[in-house]
C-alpha cells in the first residue's frame, strides 16, 4: 500500500491537583487518497518504520507480511506491518549512519516556516475567547512570542515569517456531529474538523507553500489538544500537511500550542526513566511536560520550555561544531565546556554523545546524551535547577531523561535528574563515566572517561635502570662470581636427593640429605 503517513498526537489538559493526567494517545494513518485513509497499528508501525516520525507527513510504501500463526476460531488472521519506507525524494541524510551508530532519518527542517492559523466557531457555540489580533500576534518575534521561541530554540535555523491568522469562520456542524464514540469514549473527528474549518476559510486564505495550519476552535473538542497531519483541499488542490488543533485552554497558553505544533514538525513525546506509562513527567522538556516549571506571560499564558538537543539534531538546529561523540571504544579522559542549551551562539559543545556498542538494527541502537540547562531567559528561569541533564536514546527514537535515584522518581525535576557540579554518573555498563568538574558563567566543565581495564594478572614492574657514565659501548652484565668449594658443596647437596628412588623423594627426607 501506498499514500502520505499521518501521525495524530492527543494532549489533555493539565490535571487538576491531585488527580493524574489522561493518558496520551497516537494515531497513525496511511492516507491513500483523497477522503481514503486506512489506519496503521502503531507498534507494528514503529518496529516497520525504524524512526516512525521521521516519516510523518511524507509518502511512504507499507509492505505486509502473513501472520506467523492463524488463530482457527477466526474467519481470518490480519496482515502484520512488515516494512515501511520513504518513496518520494529521501534527504541525503536520511539514509547515513552517524558516528555514534544511529540512522540519521530525520528531515531537516529549515529557513521559513510559514504557519496559518484559522479560527473556528461550532454551529452552535456563538463565544469568540480570544480577537484576530490576539492570534495574529503570537506569530510575533517578541520575548514570549512564538516567532521568537522558535527562532531561539532552533538557532535561528527556522522563522515564521509570513504567519497569518484568520476568522472566526462559522462551521457548517454542531459540535456534537464531529464527535464519534469509540470504546465508550468520545473521539474527535480531526479529518473532518480541518476539511470543513479549511473549507469555510478558502476564499480569503492563502495555503499556498505553508508549513502548517493551526487550527483553534471556540469550544471543547474530545477532551484533548491534538498535533501532527492531516489532509484536505486547500486552493482547489488536495494537500496533506502539518497540522494542529487547540479547544479554549490550550490557544489560551502558548505552552501547549507550541507542543502541539512540535508534534507538527515531526517531533514525538520525550519521557523519563521511571518506566511508567506516563509520558508527560519530564518538565526539562516541552514534548513531555509542557504545564510545570513553566514561565509565564500576562498575555499568551505559560511560555514554552526548550525542547531537548537531541530533537534540535533530529530537525537539522545543531550545528556540528556545537555536537562532541565519545566513540563507545573511546580510551580517553576528556575533558570540555558544555555550554547551556539556551545560549544562542558559542564556541562550545552544547551536546555530548556517548555512543554504545552498535545494534544489528541501527534503529535499536541505544546512545546517551548530555546537555546542559540553566535557570535564565525568557523560557528556562523557573526550570528545576542549573544541571547537566542526561537522556538515555531508545524506543524507536524517544528520549527519557535518566534519574540516578534509585527508585526513579515520578517526577524528573528531583535531585536525581540534575548532575551539578562534583557529581558522578556511569552508564548502565561501566562503558562511559561521566563528571561534572565544575560550573561556568553559562554552563559547565564536563569530564567524560572510558570504563577501567581489567587485566587477567598483575604487569611486572616496570625497573628503570640506574644512570651509569657514558663509554663507546654497553656495559656487560656479569654473573655472581662463585667459589670452588661453595660449587663443590651445592653439587654434593643435589646428588643427596637424586640418589634416591623418586618415590622417596619427599621433601622432609631430601632437606635432611641437604643439610
Amino acid at each position: 500500500m501506498q499514500g502520505i503517513l499521518q501521525l495524530q498526537w492527543a494532549d489533555p489538559p493539565r490535571a487538576l491537583h491531585g488527580r493524574a493526567l489522561a493518558a496520551p494517545q497516537l494515531d497513525v494513518w496511511l492516507e491513500t487518497g483523497p477522503g481514503q485513509r486506512m489506519p496503521l497499528d502503531v507498534a507494528q508501525s514503529r518496529r516497520a518504520a525504524g524512526d516512525l516520525y521521521a516519516l510523518a507527513n511524507r509518502h511512504v510504501a507499507v509492505s505486509y507480511r502473513a501472520p506467523a500463526t492463524k488463530v482457527m476460531s477466526s474467519s481470518s488472521a490480519r496482515a502484520v506491518i512488515d516494512t515501511i519506507v520513504p518513496t518520494g525524494r529521501v534527504p541525503q541524510r536520511a539514509t547515513s549512519v552517524g558516528a555514534d551508530g544511529r540512522v540519521m532519518a530525520a528531515a531537516p527542517v529549515l529557513g521559513a516556516t510559514r504557519w496559518v492559523t484559522l479560527m473556528c466557531k461550532f454551529a452552535d457555540i456563538e463565544s469568540e475567547q480570544k480577537p484576530r489580533a490576539y492570534f495574529q500576534e503570537q506569530y510575533g518575534n517578541a520575548p514570549g512570542q512564538l516567532g521568537h521561541y522558535w527562532s531561539e530554540v532552533s538557532y535561528g535555523q527556522v522563522n515564521l515569517a509570513g504567519s497569518t491568522a484568520h476568522g472566526w469562520y462559522t462551521l457548517p456542524q454542531p459540535r456534537a456531529a464531529y464527535l464519534t464514540t469509540t470504546n465508550g469514549k468520545q473521539k474527535a473527528q480531526l479529518s473532518t474538523l480541518f476539511a470543513d474549518c479549511a473549507a469555510a476559510a478558502d476564499a480569503e486564505v492563502d495555503f499556498r507553500n505553508i508549513q502548517g495550519v493551526n487550527l483553534m476552535f471556540n469550544g471543547e473538542l474530545d477532551g484533548n489538544a491534538w498535533g501532527g497531519g492531516a489532509c484536505a483541499t486547500l486552493d482547489g488542490v488536495y494537500t496533506c500537511t502539518r497540522v494542529t488543533w487547540s479547544p479554549p485552554w490550550s490557544f489560551a497558553n502558548l505552552a501547549p500550542l507550541a507542543h502541539e505544533m512540535g508534534h507538527g514538525y515531526g517531533l514525538p513525546h520525550s519521557d523519563n526513566s521511571d518506566g511508567d506509562s506516563d509520558t508527560y513527567d519530564n518538565p526539562w522538556d516541552l514534548m513531555s511536560d509542557a504545564w510545570r516549571n513553566a514561565t509565564s506571560d500576562t498575555t499568551y499564558g505559560l511560555l514554552p520550555k526548550h525542547i531537548n538537543m537531541y530533537q534540535r539534531e533530529r530537525l537539522g538546529w545543531l550545528p556540528a561544531s556545537r555536537k562532541r561523540t565519545i566513540a563507545a571504544d573511546n580510551r580517553e579522559t576528556q575533558e570540555f565546556v558544555l555550554d547551556a542549551a539556551s545560549l544562542v551562539q558559542t564556541t562550545h559543545a552544547q551536546m555530548v554523545v556517548l555512543a554504545m556498542p552498535s545494534q544489528p538494527d541501527p534503529y535499536k541502537t541505544v546512545i546517551y546524551t548530555l546537555e546542559a540547562r540553566r535557570r535564565t531567559g525568557t523560557y528556562e528561569a523557573k526550570l528545576a535547577g542549573d544541571a547537566v541533564i542526561i537522556h538515555k536514546l531508545e524506543d524507536y527514537g524517544i528520549a527519557h531523561s535518566v534519574d540516578r535515584d534509585v527508585p526513579a522518581a515520578t517526577l524528573s525535576s528531583n535531585e536525581g535528574s540534575m548532575l551539578k557540579a562534583g557529581g558522578r554518573w556511569n552508564t548502565p555498563d561501566d562503558l562511559h563515566w561521566v563528571e561534572v568538574v565544575s560550573a561556568t558563567a553559562n554552563g559547565f566543565v564536563v569530564r567524560v572517561g572510558p570504563r577501567p581495564r581489567s587485566m587477567s594478572s598483575p604487569a611486572p614492574v616496570l625497573v628503570r635502570p640506574a644512570m651509569v657514565a657514558a663509554s663507546s659501548s654497553p656495559p656487560v652484565s656479569q654473573p655472581p662470581r662463585v667459589t670452588p668449594v661453595a660449587a663443590a658443596a651445592d653439587r654434593a647437596r643435589r646428588r643427596g636427593c637424586d640418589v634416591l628412588p623418586r618415590a622417596l623423594r619427599l621433601q622432609a627426607v631430601c632437606a635432611l640429605m641437604e643439610r
